[in-house]
């Protein structure tokens, strides 16, 4: 099969390789660099123009045969289509050409657009995938220059500093870099030219260029030199990285605007079709689908649902892609046994969303029975399903919020007592006996118990003790700092050093999650007073308006001369459509509140939450 696919490639690439010298791919060439997506560019652009002509022949084909077997009606509708639309065209008379000819000329326009279409998506991939990787590097570049800043009072030299931080999974495109980096000096004998390589080549033309150039100059110049650089290469990043955090906010204001926006407006469009459907027939006609018959103003209603439900997913997406990196929630793994899943069920949600699952089956399946409509049914199951998993996400972030919370006093007691001059272990063990760590406390005492190994088993055990301790506490704040120490400890820096580094680091992010989470609360009032306001809205419409329209559609249709619509308004009907607006802004309110609060598991309780109390308003007042 690699036989095959190497005998394919090197076909295409007698083929087409003589446009990679073109000058119109020498900006793909600079992006492919950037966007390290295969072993040549040469081979890549040979791909993407045998895949061009690959789309050439089967739209070719295709628009040909279809033309050739349409009936002649459409195609000369199609014809005369074109040509009353082109301009000049359309005041000189259509020629009379075959109808083969017509379809050969039809087929090679549509495939040379088809041609043109695949080479110009082969370099928009370059551009998406190079424009990530750029994207992915500003946002992991600061936490890996702290990081180099703490490893370079080691005495291991510069390749063992960038290898502890290539070896960081959590500074995702910044380690891969960096990989590269010790690559080519491996392959070239000299870390200054595989600093300049990487340099030239990364898609980071503002940000990872620059610093690995003066990493290599101030590497030239001494320890001093580079402690000092990356000293203040790091305040540097930090700043420009809170200044990217302010303008995400900035927009997650205005997203927050337009939401509201856009989830009131189709219940305003709900009601504004309810009146003008006594005043236009028009709304009231006949529509086929392929579900069957039904009306304009159905059609619309349930269009304006679906674009709720819609707006809030798009929204709960944007939240989350506009939360940084390092303050977003965690994901948790799920147990691999089936007695995993039922002990965990109640602290680990994907573990709670293996068992609710069929909970949730088995309540829509009872709801159907005793008669709700489909609606409801999936309402309730959904709710049956998203309230339990949420719950159990919530009690276990802030379990997570209260060890980090701990973890963050933790550093600081240890810091102290190796400032006194005492070795990690015994620091350790001094505060797992001597301060009440609350709900870190039993994670405190396994770590300290297995750093007493040390003396017997070798330094190895330090490194293997922090990473079963990072393990057992299982917050992104404690993968993102306890790793610093072992690195920092491994290339022989200081640990008075190191601790002062790491308090910083979690200090820092721990009061950059406080703010972070203090300003979403916001957009969970935002989502849950949406929510209500359009539920007062479809409540007070249903309860003071529809009757009201609805008497005046009955005396419309015994008064003479009156162009009203007698069947415009059912009380009943309509009111069933209001409730599937409402609970559709319901869930989308929820979705947007929960993925602002703590991401995807928190959006399924604020839903199910949401669409527990619209039914209970609906059903209260007898709507539904």
């Amino acid at each position: 099969m690699i036989d095959a696919a190497s005998a394919f490639d090197r076909g295409l690439y007698a083929l087409f390789s003589r446009h990679a010298d073109s000058p119109r791919h020498d900006r793909d060439r600079r992006r492919y660099r950037g966007a390290s997506v295969g072993p040549s560019f040469d081979v890549f652009l040979a791909r993407v123009y045998g895949l061009s002509w690959a789309a050439f022949a089967a739209v070719t084909l295709g628009t040909a045969g279809l033309a050739l077997v349409a009936p002649p009606g459409a195609v000369e509708s199609a014809s005369a289509l074109v040509h009353d639309a082109l301009p000049v065209v359309n005041r000189l008379d259509a020629p009379d050409v075959p109808r083969t000819y017509a379809a050969a000329g039809t087929g090679l326009v549509a495939g040379a657009a088809a041609k043109r279409s695949v080479v110009y998506g082969g370099s928009r991939y370059l551009l998406w995938v190079a424009s990530a990787r750029r994207a992915n590097i500003e946002r992991t570049l600061p936490g890996a220059v702290r990081y180099l800043r703490a490893l370079a009072a080691g005495s291991d030299g510069h390749r063992a500093m960038l290898r502890k931080v290539a070896e960081q999974d959590a500074y995702g495109e910044t380690a891969v870099a960096l990989r590269a980096v010790l690559n080519r000096a491996a392959l070239t004998g000299s870390l200054d030219s595989g600093l300049r390589m990487v340099a030239r080549d990364t898609p980071s033309r503002d940000l990872l260029s620059p610093f690995l150039l003066k990493f290599r100059e101030h590497a030239a110049q001494g320890e001093d030199a580079l402690a000092g650089y990356l000293r203040l290469e790091s305040r540097m990043l930090s700043h420009r990285q809170a200044r990217t955090r302010q303008r995400a906010t900035d927009f997650l204001e205005l997203l927050a605007e337009l939401f509201i926006v856009m989830l009131v407006l189709p219940a305003l469009l709900v009601i504004v079709l309810t009146v003008m459907a006594v005043l236009a027939p028009g709304l009231s006609a006949s529509v086929a689908t392929p579900l069957g018959t039904t009306t304009t103003r159905a059609l619309l209603v349930y269009g304006s649902a679906g674009f709720v439900l819609l707006v809030g997913a798009a929204a709960a997406w944007l939240v989350a892609s506009l939360r940084p990196p390092d303050q977003a929630p965690p994901s948790y793994a799920g147990s691999e046994t089936l007695g995993g899943v039922a002990r965990n069920a109640t602290r680990n949600p994907p573990d709670a969303a293996l068992v609710c699952a069929p909970l949730a089956g088995l309540v829509a399946a009872g709801c159907w029975a005793l008669g709700y409509r489909p609606t409801n049914v999936a309402l309730f199951g959904y709710a049956a399903f998203a309230l339990p998993v949420g719950a159990v996400a919530v009690r276990r972030a802030r379990r997570d919020d209260a060890k980090d919370r701990e973890l963050k006093d933790f550093v600081h007691a240890v810091a102290g007592h190796v400032s006194l001059g005492r070795p990690f272990a015994e620091a350790v063990e001094r505060v797992a006996r001597d301060v009440d760590s609350g709900a870190l406390q039993a994670d405190v005492e396994d770590l300290a118990f297995n750093l007493s190994l040390v003396t017997r088993d070798g330094e190895d055990v330090r490194a293997a003790a922090l990473d079963r301790f990072v393990e057992r506490v299982g917050t992104p704040m404690a993968a993102q700092t306890m790793g610093l120490v072992t690195g920092a400890l491994d290339v022989g820096s200081d640990a008075e050093d190191v601790f002062e580094t790491l308090q910083t680091e979690v200090g820092r992010l721990y009061h950059e999650r406080k703010a972070l989470r203090s300003s979403l609360l916001v957009y969970v009032a935002v989502g849950w007073t949406t929510a209500l306001l359009v539920v007062g809205i479809m409540v007070a419409v249903n309860g003071y308006v529809l009757d009201g329209f609805a008497q005046l559609s009955t005396v419309s249709g015994s008064t003479a001369g009156m162009a009203l619509n007698p069947d415009a308004v059912d009380p009943a009907r309509d009111r069933f459509r209001f409730y599937v607006v409402a609970q559709a802004t319901m869930l989308a309110c929820g979705w947007f509140a929960g993925s602002a609060s703590r991401g995807v598991y928190e959006a399924l309780l604020h839903s199910g939450l949401l669409a527990t109390v619209g039914y209970v308003v609906f059903a209260g007042a007898g709507m539904v």
